[in-house]
């Protein structure tokens, strides 16, 4: 579904190459984990490949393809056309992404205005049915409040039905629970897995944390200075790392203490 060939990304800015000949895969309904350190490229990988990067900013070569159309080749207005309908975008904190002067409720919808020819009502009963899926509670009474008056939790549910309103075939995921505390953190990784299998969305993770990987995809690749240093089944990478850089990513991982 998702295939990336050979991606280099240079901003002209500072002269830097962020990302240096990324390949990467991802199947329909799959879930991929994309970690490494801050500054490692994967969040510019995610940028490129959801047309979100500023082009007059960077130098970008390779293949971006989705079901096949090159991205890197699209116009402005054929990316407007994937981004919101194909693919979803799910950022690290949620207030970023939400109008604070916008009801939550017209900001679900939203994509659905600009992508179908739903009725207003039509797309009312959408956005409910989505904040409904993604456990807000009352969605009748949540679609009438503004961000502030939800907990940052029920913030990152409603950006996460806000991308899911439409059934994108890919959902790009940035450090979607950092600004969460463990308990919501793991209540949110659990709806994006049963999103995941219940739908066949492919989910590209962008994170830092190996054990938030550990806990949603199947597969993972490790990204160190703009290079992809090892891939494979999570699992695997966990107990059997070939990569220096994922020995030390997996060593700094937090052990939790078991008391005598």
């Amino acid at each position: 579904m998702l295939e990336i060939r050979d991606l280099h990304v240079t901003f002209l800015s500072t002269g830097k190459e962020a990302v240096r000949g990324v390949d990467l895969a991802i199947a329909p309904g799959q879930r991929l984990g994309l970690v490494g350190e801050s500054g490692s490229g994967k969040t510019v990988t995610a940028m490129a490949l959801s047309g979100l990067i500023e082009r007059w900013n960077v130098d970008m070569s390779g293949q971006v393809l989705f079901e096949g159309q090159d991205l890197l080749a699209c116009s402005r207005d054929q990316l407007r056309h994937i981004q919101g309908k194909d693919i979803g975008v799910v950022f690290q904190e949620p207030m970023t992404s939400l109008n604070p002067l916008m009801k939550v409720g017209t900001q679900v919808e939203e994509v659905l205005r600009i992508h179908t020819d739903l009725s207003a009502a039509q797309r009312r009963e959408r956005a409910l049915e989505a904040m409904d899926q993604v456990g807000l509670p009352d969605p009748e009474r949540t679609y009438e409040k503004y961000p502030h008056q939800l907990s940052g939790g029920q913030r990152q549910r409603a950006v996460i039905a806000s991308a899911m309103v439409i059934h994108p075939k890919l959902l790009i995921c940035d450090e979607p629970t950092t600004a969460l505390d463990v308990t919501v953190q793991a209540q949110i990784l659990g709806l994006l897995k049963s999103i995941s299998r219940q739908y066949g969305v492919a989910i590209l993770l962008i994170s830092h944390d190996l054990s938030v990987v550990r806990r949603l995809c199947e597969s993972v690749a490790v990204m160190y200075q703009g290079r992809i240093v090892e891939r494979g089944d999570t699992q695997q990478v966990f107990t059997a790392p070939q990569d220096e850089y994922t020995r030390r990513l997996i060593a700094a991982i937090p052990r939790r203490k078991h008391h005598a």
